[in-house]
Parts: structure tokens; sequence; C-alpha cells
């Protein structure tokens, strides 16, 4: 547009419209961070990478292996799929770059989340120049690349005293000389598995002994993992025979022996069982992560809805009694009946105070660490045996001179077993047993789970209560005879017995933690077991020898 034109367009406006031209602001471009999540495993994300993602207005993403970590976010992130286009590595590259910049035209604080390292074998380099040339700021987190983390998760050291050169190739699209490489180095092949033949070959002719150790490793850092070991002159047919898919991360050299010794991801005591793990689905979390430390893959199955009772009113009851002074007692018997009567307060607009004068008693150390989150300490916990039975025990009996009042209130699920309450009542203590929540089955799993159940292909299940045990057999049928059982306590035990299973793992005290400990110890003599058997070390699904179900 002209000078000339440009001052009779302004001269032609009114003068509001000139004022708002004159104050209205540009929109500032937004910021990028690209962050790098690793290869596979969600716990090797940095603090820093976590940190960001709190505040990210809007997160590029590669494709669902990202959706771990959107969990970090803030809620109402947008949340774009970076994929990119069809068409070539160079297009998809270029595809990325244009979607980051666009995003941060639209949004003030985007996240740009890579496999890997952003600039190690990564687009990150070229979506960053792009942002460069578009005039948007950028700063990059650092992310453990593939090509050192995939080889550590399978207990190869890249150098060690007499090897320190190591040189990494990408096969994906150029033909690169081998011919300049040495037989003494140790090399990392990427996106070699569809031309393993011709490079292997291509290494014997450049030098390197038809000998030399290989180890290829799908699905490194994730409990999907698998390596095959082998030699240059083997290693196409082993990979062949193990019948390994995906693309492999390929490590060629004398360094590769050593993972006979230091191989210790694959050899965790529950490492690629598949696990099932039947809970109420807000429950299921914390024993999921224990079970994947141990290198599982747990698979959760609600069999539980926890609910409000069907008559409230027993409950408004027993709250203003307590308000009152009705009681001398409160017996929580689960993380469950805490949060309901917390709730119960919520409502009513009371707080901890409420508790002032009363004696607080908790079933066991889950119990009573959620009645600590609400700042109280309780009087009585089991110093025996973490269970109603254990918690009667130790339970005081009444006594009329030191005690004011006889009354025990009593908040529990409605299918709890009368143990604690007779246990009181022999005690001298009168006891309002009140519904605090009701335990509703759940939906039957989808149909492969069932059938996955029923034919063996879960290694273990993870029972967490009574009801568990009831309403995944009620739901889904009993359990493979292959499969291993593991139950949270004698309570749990006595309930898998009676319905015919038998049990090969108790947890030592009832929390998921020791649930899951006591499974990885079984894990673990098992596997002790078969190697020094001379065996090969096989899950429990690809074994069907012996029943582990009482006829």
């Amino acid at each position: 547009m002209s000078t000339a034109k440009t001052a009779a367009t302004a001269a032609s406006a009114t003068p509001q419209q000139v004022k708002a031209a004159a104050v209205k602001p540009a929109r500032p471009l937004g910021h990028v961070t690209f962050v790098g999540v690793g290869p596979g495993d969600p716990a090797l994300l940095t603090l820093a990478g976590r940190d960001v993602l709190a505040g990210a207005d809007a997160v590029v993403v590669e494709g669902p292996e990202h959706d771990a970590f959107l969990t970090y976010c803030k809620e109402g992130v947008e949340v774009i799929d970076g994929s990119g286009a069809e068409g070539s590595r160079a297009l998809k590259v270029a595809a990325r770059a244009r979607l980051v910049v666009k995003t941060a035209k639209a949004q003030a604080n985007v996240v740009r989340l890579l496999s890997g390292d952003p600039f190690t074998f990564s687009s990150g380099a070229e979506e960053a120049a792009a942002c460069r040339k578009a005039g948007i700021g950028f700063n990059i987190i650092p992310g453990v690349s593939e090509v050192s983390a995939v080889p550590t998760y399978a207990g190869i050291p890249l150098t060690m005293k007499n090897d320190r050169e190591v040189t990494v190739l990408d096969l994906a699209e150029a033909k690169l000389d081998l011919s300049r490489l040495h037989a003494k180095q140790t090399l990392v092949l990427l996106n070699a598995t569809d031309v393993l033949k011709e490079t292997v070959a291509a290494l014997v002719e450049a030098g390197f002994d038809a000998g030399t150790p290989v180890a290829a490793t799908v699905g490194g850092t994730t409990t999907a993992q698998t390596s095959v070991v082998g030699t240059l002159e083997t290693i196409v047919a082993d990979l062949r025979a193990a019948k390994v898919a995906g693309e492999a991360v390929i490590v060629v050299g004398a360094v590769v022996e050593q993972r006979a010794a230091l191989s210790w991801f694959e050899t965790k005591p529950l490492f690629g069982w598949r696990i099932l793990v039947p809970r109420t689905k807000d429950q299921a979390g914390p024993l999921m992560d224990r079970l994947r430390r141990y290198g599982a893959m747990p698979e959760e199955v609600p069999t539980i809805s926890v609910e409000p009772p069907r008559n409230p009113q027993q409950m408004d009851k027993a709250i203003r009694g307590l308000v009152e002074g009705r009681y001398e007692w409160v017996a929580f018997t689960s993380v469950n009946a805490v949060k309901a009567v917390r709730e119960k307060f919520d409502e009513y607009g009371l707080d901890a105070r409420a508790f002032s004068g009363l004696k607080i008693a908790a079933v066991g150390d889950k119990t009573a660490e959620a009645i600590g989150a609400w700042g109280i300490r309780p009087d009585l916990t089991p110093t025996g045996e973490q269970s109603a039975a254990g918690l009667v025990e130790d339970w005081p009996p009444y006594d009329e001179l030191l005690d004011p009042i006889n009354r025990v209130f009593l908040p529990r699920a409605d299918i709890a077993t009368e143990t604690l309450v007779a246990g009181l009542t022999d005690l001298g203590w009168e006891v309002d047993d009140v519904t605090a929540y009701r335990t509703v089955r759940a939906a039957p799993p989808p149909a492969p789970t069932r059938e996955a159940i029923k034919s063996g292909k879960f290694d273990a299940v993870v029972f967490t209560s009574s009801s568990t045990v009831r309403n995944l057999v009620g739901i889904a049928g009993k359990p493979h005879a292959s499969t291993v059982i593991a139950v949270i306590g004698p309570a749990t035990l006595k309930t898998a017995e009676e319905h015919g299973l038998r049990v090969d793992a108790m947890a030592d005290a009832p929390s998921v933690e020791e649930l899951a400990d006591a499974l990885a110890r079984f894990g673990a003599e098992r596997r002790d077991t078969m190697v020094e058997a001379g065996e090969t070390v096989t899950r429990p699904s690809e074994r069907r020898a012996g029943s582990r179900r009482k006829s």
C-alpha cells in the first residue's frame, strides 16, 4: 500500500477508529519449550520437563505414547497431535515444524514433547529452527536418548575401560559407507532392522569378525522390552527364530558380552508379567506403580464401585450423635470409611475438631494414614495382625469407672464381616454399626479380558479384599489354573480358597505395597528355581504344568 493511499485511508477514518487502532496491542507470539521425554519409560522424564508441563497452555505430542505425560498438565490444556503428515520423513519433519509454529502463534506457552532427546536423532533441531525463523522464542530441555538408554536397560555398557570409542549410525534413509569403520569400536545401529542382513554383510566385509557379539533390543526401557543376543553371523536368524517384531536398537561389539552379568531390567522378578488388578478404579494407582517397579505390566479391571448407602439417615444420625457426645470411640476399618465420614463432615460444615474428646481406632497403617491426613493421630492400631480380629485383641474392655460412655461408632461397608462388632460386644461395648458406604459389583470387563482370565493369558491376579475375589469370579469367572494368585491378607486368603483358588503369595501386612512385594518375592523364587535347574525362564502364562486351583 502506498504512503498516499495510507494517508487517505487514515483521513477517512472516524476519531474513534483511529484511537482504537492506536491502542490495540499486537498479539505477542508464544514461546515453545522442547522437552525430551526419553525412549519409552515415563519415569525418565526430567523434573524440569515435568515442571514446564504444569504451566503449559498447549502440548504438542507425537501420539498416544505421550499420554502418560499429560497427567502433569493443568486442567483444560490443549493437546495437539504432532505426528505429522503422511509421506517421507523429511515431509513429516516439515509438517511438524509448521504445526509447532502455528500453535505458538495461537497459544502463549507451548510444550513440544519429543521422544528421546530433542537434539539427538530427533526432529527437534528442525522444529526449533522453524521457530527461530518465525520469530518465536524457544528453549530446550534435554531428554534421555534411546542411543544410551536402551543399551543401559538391556544391561550393555557402551563404554568400558578398554572400549572407549562408540559410533552411532542411523540407517533410516541414506546408504552409509561402512568401510570406514574399524572392528575395535562399538556400534549402535538405529533403524537397521529392515536392512540388517545387508548391514551385517557390509560390516563383515569392512573387517568385523563374524563372531562379533550383537544385541538387538525391541521395546527398550518398557516392560515389553525384549533382547536377542547373537553374533554378526547369527543375529538375523536369531531374530527370526525369536519372532521379535518391531524396530530395534542394535549394539555391535565386545561390550555386549557384559549383558550376562549386568542385565538388571529384564531380570526383575515380575518382568513382562501380565498382572490383573481387580480393584475400585480410584484405588488402583499405588498398586499399579509398585508392580511396574518390579517389571510387570499391570492391567486394572474395575470390579467394585463404592457408592453412598441406600439409607443416608443412619449416617446422618450417627454424625449428629458424634457431635453431641454420644460416643466414646470411633473405629475406622478402611480408607473408604474415613472418606465417607469426611464427606459427611464436609456436608455439615464440620472439621476435625468434631472429634474432640473422642478416641479414634484404625484397623491398619493405611487407614491410619488416611486419618492422619485429617490431622488426627489414632489412639489405637493393632500391634499384631492388621485386621478386625487384630483390632479386637488390642481393644480395652469397657470399664464403667474409667469410661464415661460405653458406645462405639463403627462406620463401615455394607458387606463387612461381624468380627469387630461381636468382639467389641464381648468386651462390654455397645456398637452403632452404621453402613457408611456400599460396595457394588461393577459391570463385566470386555470379552477379550474375560477370555484372557479364563484361558491363562494373565500371569497373576492380585486380590486386595474378599469382595474383589467374589466380584471378579462373579463378573468374569475363575482365573485359569496356571495363574498365580496373590492376596492381601488372611480374610482374602480364606475367600479365595472358598472359591476354589490356590493362593501362592500373601502380603506380610495389609497394604497394596506389601501385596506387590509378596508377589515379587514369589516371582524371584520361581525364577531362581528355573535358573538353578537349567531351565529357560518363562512366565506363568507360558507354562501349563501343575494345577493352581483346588479341586
